[in-house]
């Protein structure tokens, strides 16, 4: 584990907090190891309905790998190998996580800080944020996960943009092109508002709405016979009986 990196749970909402501003953020290879198993307990944890990654700090979310640490070790072959491992794994598991993840950007995501921003589902980012991905500034190959995730929010000629020019784009630019869903001036007010509106909703709608749109990503065209079932099952549900019954008595709903 690593001191940079800590999970912070209050109530329904569990924070994934970036906590090394002495190098704006970078992650060491420690931390990507790390992270994967701070989403998959926040994922574990029955109360929490929504993982909020941001930094600890206002300012920098993550400026990327730690190059000092990646120009030391990145000669030997075994490190490169377990480095890309703990990236992917990093990457695989936040685009994955059966829960709402959402990315609070205050400052740069860079390179494979801007990466983790982008397997969430959702970005917000204040004015004074920056977003780009950089390996053609070090004569590196992004990954084709990673690719795709950023394939998938902008289009192909906007990735390409982005990657062969190896540009920064301000938080303007980033809503424009759908790097980001929100700018906010006062970013964390808007989190909080977001987090609260999933909060209130049905997290079995959340659930199976995050499965179908991950099949959808991953090239389903049409209803089969699994998500024909979830759409039946949801009628007998709980949260379709409580959902039924607060319309009906004009009151909010409340979810389990």
């Amino acid at each position: 584990m690593t001191d940079h990196l800590r999970l912070d749970t209050s109530g329904a909402i569990a924070r994934l907090l970036i906590d090394r501003p002495d190098k704006r953020n970078a992650f060491t290879q420690a931390m990507w190891e790390a992270l994967p198993g701070l989403v998959d307990a926040a994922m574990a944890d029955p109360a929490v309905r929504i993982l909020i990654v941001q930094s600890a700090h206002p300012g920098p979310f993550c400026a990327g790998a730690d190059i000092g640490e990646f120009a030391t070790a990145s000669g030997d072959p075994a490190w490169r190998a377990r480095n890309q491992a703990a990236i992917r794994a990093t990457q695989v598991t936040l685009a994955r996580a059966p829960k709402p993840t959402l990315a609070m950007i205050d400052g740069d995501a860079v390179g494979g800080g801007c990466g983790i921003a982008l397997a969430c589902d959702l970005r917000i980012a204040s004015p004074r944020a920056r977003m780009g991905i950089t390996p053609a500034k070090l004569g590196l190959v992004y990954p084709l996960h990673d690719t795709r995730l950023l394939v998938d929010l902008v289009g192909p000629a906007q990735a390409r943009r982005l990657l062969y020019s190896a540009m920064l784009v301000d938080a303007a630019e980033a809503l424009r092109i759908g790097l980001v869903q929100q700018v906010a001036e006062d970013v964390v007010a808007a989190v909080d508002a977001y987090a609260a509106s999933v909060v209130a909703a049905s997290p079995a709608s959340q659930r199976a709405t995050k499965a179908i749109i991950q099949r959808i990503i991953e090239g389903a065209h049409d209803d089969d016979a699994t998500s024909a079932a979830g759409f039946d099952a949801a009628f007998t549900g709980p949260d379709f009986a409580e959902g039924v019954s607060a319309f009906m008595a004009k009151r909010k709903p409340v979810f389990g």
